[in-house]
């Protein structure tokens, strides 16, 4: 492994390479959107060049499908493959009952999307994402550009009303211009801090006009696999409360380890 490798990166690949064992030979997998994503897809395209495994991607994100196409594993739409045996994915945060804040890459729609389309979902994370209470990183909300200020408008007002510690809300910028996600909209992020009911806050937002979809992601992941710098790995089970530890060998081809460009 080079030396370059942080302790963050390091814990971010012993997730992602634990991960890809579970995937076996003909599934579909949704490929998930990030940079332990990104890991992930990367220790996918060596099981397949080492190993000859079979299996079609999903990708959640232009960025991922280019990566995966470049590690050379098979990519179809969902609509083709229209349903998925197994998604792998990061995670901005996640809490003691595996609800998670996604999108702090843009992706979260198709990354929703995606997860809920298949039997299970397995979430890989260092273990500097895991909180008590969701909320300390912004939470995405996808916005169509129409009347976006409106929108804006509209949940600040609706959020005065939520258990929540704070209330500001930003359109996320590309340099100087909005950012424009993969469907050609906007993101607002949400400043919280803390919220109290995500359940409540999800169902809430998405009654908002022009809101597309929320980075809340309710009782979809079924598994997380948190990574440490030192090679250590745990493994929760939402369904059976059961959790595993266990060590990553760092030894490794070296293309697994080339720039992530993320």
């Amino acid at each position: 492994m080079p030396a370059e490798l942080t302790p963050v990166e390091k814990a971010k690949f012993v997730a992602a390479k634990k991960a890809v064992e579970f995937i076996e030979d003909g599934m579909r997998v949704g490929l998930g959107t990030g940079s332990t994503a990104a890991w992930m897809v990367r220790c996918l395209g060596e099981r397949v060049r080492s190993e000859g495994l079979r299996i079609t991607g999903v990708p959640t994100s232009s960025r991922t499908a280019a990566l995966a196409r470049e590690e050379g594993i098979k990519v179809v739409t969902l609509e083709e493959a229209q349903w998925l045996d197994l998604t792998i994915d990061g995670t901005d945060e996640f809490d003691p009952d595996l609800n998670l804040i996604k999108g702090g890459g843009g992706a979260h729609l198709q990354e929703k999307i995606v997860a809920t389309a298949s039997d299970q979902m397995i979430v890989i994370a260092d273990a500097g994402k895991e909180v008590q209470h969701l909320g300390a990183f912004p939470l995405p909300i996808e916005v169509i550009p129409f009347g976006w200020m409106t929108t804006k408008a509209l949940v600040e007002e609706m959020l005065a009303s939520l258990d929540v510690l704070g209330r500001e809300t930003t359109l996320r910028m590309n340099g100087e211009k909005p950012f424009v996600t993969d469907e050609g909209n906007r993101i607002l992020d949400l400043h919280l801090g803390r919220i109290g009911n995500a359940r409540q806050l999800a169902l809430a937002l998405n009654q908002v006009p022009g809101v597309v979809e929320n980075g809340l992601f309710i009782d979809i992941c079924d598994r997380v696999i948190i990574g440490y710098g030192d090679g250590r790995l745990e493994m929760r089970d939402l369904g059976t409360g059961a959790v595993a530890r266990e060590r990553v060998d760092f030894v490794e081809p070296a293309n697994v380890f080339t720039d992530l460009g993320n």
